[in-house]
């Protein structure tokens, strides 16, 4: 796998050691040894001293000190300071062309040097590095990982240590430095080899963003503290959830005026753990069937809390600064919220033994055979646990191949309902194995119309096989 390498075009700049001339304080010195093949004395090329040097030697030279053997110094706030060498982080450097234009010219010019004449000169380099050695280099750096490296903190509010009521606990400035700032900072002084790197005028420490006098947060301190002592309480049959100010106090983000400001994503995650703990509709339910024996049905009956809604009131509650007493706003109901969800009051639809029941207040009033979907043609009645949608008079139930007139239509499972079928002479046993619905449970007439005066909207429709 290939390191990764941080690349960029630049121009050296790095302090060299340079060749001293000595010369008059005046005027100018027409230098004419080797017969021009190394540069003028006072020769500067990307900051690097090449006075005496060939262009080949030159570049050999620059490259190295802006590479291989360039070094970093690090100053920290204190003081401190660290070094990161080219070595380290595989830092290469590769001068572009222009070397022997330079000495041309200065040969076509007579050779000029000496205080008077600026022999400076800047060319393109590429300069490249290896960017997880300069991580990992500045990872392991005392002033960075150090047992001296002080944490900042900024100002919080906690629980009171001597009682009752919210503090404010005041910032920790520290001498912790940012890491990715710290990434972007040296990487720009490797690229452009400057020598010294004074962090904290970088700005690579992180600075306390929040004091204790911060208005916000004093404002937050006594919203929550106001909110310290109230409760509100939730009502889930004979169960009471109860919501104390202590659970409620890290929701509060401050003020605006005399209004509390409620974090929504806290308070909606409370709700969601409300609705996991006590929403019903689509869980498994135990239920005692006429026979006696103890089934497992599940289906879409059951109590829904409406997430959206009640995180709405619960805010409105907290605004208030006032203990409470509530119900959550329900999408959907139940019969019941103790013992069975379904109370005592529904329809047993016993798919198996192809029998129906209606039970009030845990009494049975009426039992009928039925015919449930065919199961030779896949039209198998589903088992669940479901709530009566609606109930309707004299309708005609159609599909792909059949148009049905009933009198008593009753459906709860999308197109699945119980009706009268008076087109059938005989119901119950096996007649649904080969002859039996499209899905729907039918019923003799008069048991039927019995059925229908009895249900109503919602009314626990429990079909086991």
């Amino acid at each position: 796998m290939k390191r990764p390498f941080c690349k960029q075009r630049i121009f050296c700049m790095a302090a060299a050691v340079c060749l001293l001339w000595s010369v008059p304080s005046y005027g100018a010195i027409y230098n004419t040894q080797n017969n021009g093949e190394v540069f003028t004395g006072g020769t500067k090329i990307n900051g690097v001293g090449v006075a005496g040097l060939t262009p080949e030697e030159a570049k050999a030279q620059i490259e190295d000190l802006c590479g291989n053997n360039y070094t970093l110094t690090l100053i920290g706030a204190d003081g401190q300071k660290e070094t990161i060498r080219g070595q380290e982080i595989g830092l290469q450097a590769a001068l572009g062309d222009g070397l022997s234009q330079i000495l041309a010219e200065q040969n076509e010019n007579g050779r000029i040097s000496g205080p008077a004449v600026v022999n400076s000169y800047d060319l393109p380099m590429d300069t490249y590095y290896n960017g997880e050695a300069l991580r990992g280099r500045l990872a392991s750096l005392e002033m960075v990982s150090g047992s001296n490296v002080k944490k900042m903190e900024d100002a919080r509010i906690a629980a009171n240590p001597n009682g009752e009521g919210f503090v404010i606990i005041p910032e920790t400035e520290g001498n912790e430095i940012d890491p990715d700032r710290l990434m972007e900072a040296v990487s720009a002084a490797v690229l452009n080899h400057q020598l010294t790197l004074d962090l904290k005028e970088a700005g690579c420490y992180r600075q306390v963003q929040i004091r204790s006098t911060d208005e916000t947060l004093n404002n937050r301190l006594t919203a929550m503290n106001q909110l310290g002592n109230i409760s509100i309480t939730y009502h889930f049959g004979e169960t009471a959830e109860v919501l104390d100010g202590a659970a409620i106090s890290p929701w509060i983000l401050g003020t605006d005026g005399n209004t509390v400001i409620v974090d929504p994503n806290q308070v909606a995650a409370y709700v969601s753990g409300l609705a996991e703990k006590y929403d019903t509709a689509g869980k498994p339910h135990l239920f005692l069937t006429a026979s006696g024996q103890e089934v497992t049905v599940t289906g879409p009956y059951g109590w829904k809390i409406n997430q959206a809604a009640e995180t709405q009131e619960l805010i409105a509650a907290i605004m208030t600064c006032q203990s409470s007493e509530r119900e959550p706003v329900y999408s959907q109901t139940a019969a019941s919220r103790t013992g069975n969800d379904y109370g005592l009051t529904y329809v047993e639809v016993d798919l198996g033994n192809q029998h129906m029941y209606l039970v009030e207040n845990g009494q049975c009033i009426l039992d009928a055979p039925f015919v449930s979907g065919n199961v030779s043609k896949g039209w198998t009645t589903p088992p669940g646990i479901f709530g009566l949608t609606y109930k309707q008079r004299d309708t005609v139930l159609r599909g792909a191949d059949y148009a049905s007139p009933v009198k008593y239509w009753m459906p709860f499972n999308g197109g699945i309902g119980l009706h009268d079928a008076n087109w059938r002479g005989s119901f119950g046993g096996n007649i649904y194995k080969t002859n039996g619905s499209h899905g729907c449970i039918n019923l003799p007439p008069q048991k039927a119309a019995v059925l229908f005066d009895h249900v109503y909207k919602n009314m626990p429709i429990i079909c086991h096989n």
